[in-house]
C-alpha cells in the first residue's frame, strides 16, 4: 500500500500523527475529567497499592509483577534512544511535550487497564485479557479484537522487538565494536530462551531486572545532575522556551517540538495505545481499579522519572546542538562526556537490561493476543520463531525503517483502542466509583460482576453474596 510506503519512508504521515494527537489529547482529557482528575488524587494511593502487589496476592500472577511486566515494556529505547531522537528533531521542547501526554495519558492508562481486568479470562491458574478481550465482550465487536490482536501482535512482537534490538546491537557495537551479526545471533538465542519458557519465567525475568535497571539508571542521572546543580534551572528554561516556539525564529519549531514530543512520549509511556493493559489483565487483584491505579502509576514513572533522567543528561551535556549522533549514541555520548569512558560502558549494560526487558514485554503482548485470535499450540510456536527472527532481524536493520514501522503500527493499533476506551469509558468511571465508596467505608475493595448493573459477559468475577446485593 502507498500509505504504508510513505510512511516507512517517513513521508505523508502528518495525517496520521494528527488523528493519533487528537485522538491521544481528547481522550486524556475526558477521561481526567470524568474520573475526576483520578491520576493526581490518588497518587499516594498508587504506591500504597504497588506496595501491596509485591507483599501479597502470591497465586498466579501479582499486580506487582503485572506492573513490572507492563513497565519491562514500556522501559525500553523510548526511554534512551527515543528521547534523544525527539530533542535532535523538535528540540528541548519536545520534552515538555512528553511530560504534558504523561500527566493526561495516566488517565486513559487507569480506564484501559481497569478494564482488561473487569473482561480477563482464565487461563489456568492466572488470566490474560487485553483491548481485544474488552472489544469483543463488551462492544460484542470480535471483528475489532481481532484487527486489534493482529496489530499489537505486529507492533510489539516483531517491530517494536525490532526496535529493541535494534538499540542493543547499535550500543553494543559503538562500546566494544562487536559486529551486529554476532549480536543478532545472541540475542535471538536468549530470546528463545525465555520466551518458550511461559509467562510466569516471564513475570519472573521481569521481577528482577525492572528494579535493578531503572534504579541503577536513575541514581546515575541524579549523580550527574546534583553535579551540573546550578545549570537546572536554565535546562527547565531552556525546555519551556522551546515548547512553544519561543527560543526560535522559524515558525515550525512549536509543530516540531508537539509532534516529535507526542509521538517519542506516547512510544515510551504506551498511555491509551492498548498495551499494557495486556499485563494489566495478568494480575490477581481483588478489584479492577486496583490494577488500573498501578498501570497509571507506571506512566509517571516511565515518562516523569526514566525519560526525564535522559533529557537531563542529553540538554546538560549540550550535544544534541552540535553532534551528529542520534538516537541511542547521542545518548552514550551525553554520558561518556559528563563522566567519561566507564558511564558509555555502564550505559550499554542499562541499554541491554532497558531493551532486553522491552523484548520480554513486549512478546507477552502478543502471545496473549494471539491466544484470542486462534488458542493454538502450533500457531504459538509459529509466532516464537516469528518473534526471535525479527529479533535478529531489528539487530541488522537500518534504524530508520524500524522506528517507521513501529510509528506506523503504533498509531493504527492506538487509534482502534481509544475508540473503544472512549466508548467504553463509563463502566471503569463506575468501577472506580465503587473502589472509592468502598476504601471511604474502611474496607478493602472487593469486586464483583454484580457491581455495576448489566455487565455482560464477565467471566472471571464472581457474583456477589446474597446479603451483600
Amino acid at each position: 500500500m502507498k500509505i504504508i510506503e510513505d510512511f516507512v519512508n517517513g513521508t505523508n504521515n502528518l495525517l496520521w500523527s494528527y488523528v493519533l494527537i487528537i485522538l491521544l489529547i481528547g481522550s486524556g482529557l475526558y477521561f481526567t475529567i470524568n474520573t475526576k482528575f483520578v491520576q493526581f488524587r490518588m497518587f499516594k494511593e498508587m504506591f500504597r497499592l504497588l506496595g501491596e502487589g509485591a507483599t501479597g496476592e502470591k497465586k498466579g500472577i501479582s499486580s506487582f509483577q503485572a506492573f513490572c511486566i507492563s513497565t519491562a515494556s514500556r522501559v525500553g529505547t523510548g526511554n534512551l534512544a527515543g528521547v534523544a531522537i525527539a530533542i535532535t528533531t523538535g528540540g528541548p521542547g519536545a520534552v515538555f511535550w512528553m511530560w504534558l501526554i504523561a500527566l493526561i495519558g495516566s488517565a486513559s492508562a487507569f480506564v484501559e487497564a481497569t478494564l482488561a481486568q473487569i473482561y480477563k479470562v482464565k487461563d489456568g491458574d492466572t488470566f490474560r485479557g487485553g483491548p481485544a478481550y474488552y472489544m469483543e465482550k463488551a462492544l460484542n465487536a470480535r471483528w475489532m479484537g481481532v484487527t486489534f490482536a493482529v496489530l499489537i501482535s505486529l507492533t510489539f512482537g516483531l517491530a517494536f522487538n525490532s526496535v529493541q534490538a535494534n538499540t542493543i546491537a547499535s550500543s553494543l557495537h559503538s562500546s566494544f565494536g562487536i559486529s551486529t551479526g554476532v549480536i543478532a545471533v545472541i540475542l535471538a538465542v536468549i530470546t528463545a530462551i525465555i520466551i518458550f519458557g511461559g509467562l510466569k519465567r516471564i513475570a519472573k525475568v521481569a521481577e528482577w531486572m525492572v528494579p535493578v535497571m531503572a534504579g541503577a539508571y536513575i541514581l546515575l542521572a541524579l549523580f550527574i545532575m546534583l553535579t551540573n546543580i546550578t545549570e537546572i534551572p536554565n535546562v527547565f528554561k531552556l525546555i519551556f522556551e522551546s515548547a512553544f516556539g519561543l527560543k526560535e525564529a522559524a515558525g515550525g519549531a512549536f509543530a516540531a517540538a508537539m509532534m516529535n514530543g507526542i509521538k517519542r512520549g506516547l512510544f515510551s509511556n504506551e498511555a491509551g495505545m492498548g498495551s499494557a493493559p495486556n499485563a494489566a489483565a495478568t494480575a490477581t487483584v481483588s478489584h479492577p481499579a486496583k490494577q488500573g491505579l498501578i498501570q497509571a502509576l507506571g506512566v509517571f514513572v516511565d515518562t516523569l522519572v526514566i525519560c526525564s533522567a535522559t533529557a537531563f543528561i542529553i540538554l546538560l551535556s549540550g550535544m544534541y546542538k552540535s553532534s551528529e549522533a542520534n538516537g541511542i549514541v547521542l545518548t552514550q555520548n551525553a554520558l561518556e562526556g559528563s563522566l567519561g569512558t566507564w558511564a558509555g560502558i555502564f550505559l550499554t549494560v542499562i541499554v541491554f537490561l532497558f531493551a532486553f526487558s522491552s523484548v520480554v514485554g513486549n512478546y507477552y503482548y502478543g502471545q496473549s493476543n494471539i491466544e484470542f485470535i486462534k488458542n493454538s499450540k502450533v500457531v504459538l510456536t509459529i509466532y516464537r520463531l516469528a518473534v526471535v527472527a525479527m529479533v535478529a532481524f531489528g539487530s541488522v536493520a537500518e534504524l530508520s525503517l524500524v522506528w517507521n514501522l513501529a510509528d506506523l503500527f503504533m498509531a493504527l493499533m492506538a487509534i482502534i483502542n481509544l475508540i473503544a476506551i472512549l466508548l467504553l469509558g463509563k463502566i471503569a468511571f463506575k468501577a472506580l466509583g465503587d473502589y472509592t465508596k468502598q476504601k471511604a467505608n474502611g474496607k478493602n475493595p472487593v469486586f464483583h460482576k454484580s457491581t455495576i448493573k448489566g455487565l455482560k459477559n464477565v467471566e472471571s468475577w464472581e457474583e456477589a453474596p446474597v446479603q451483600e446485593r
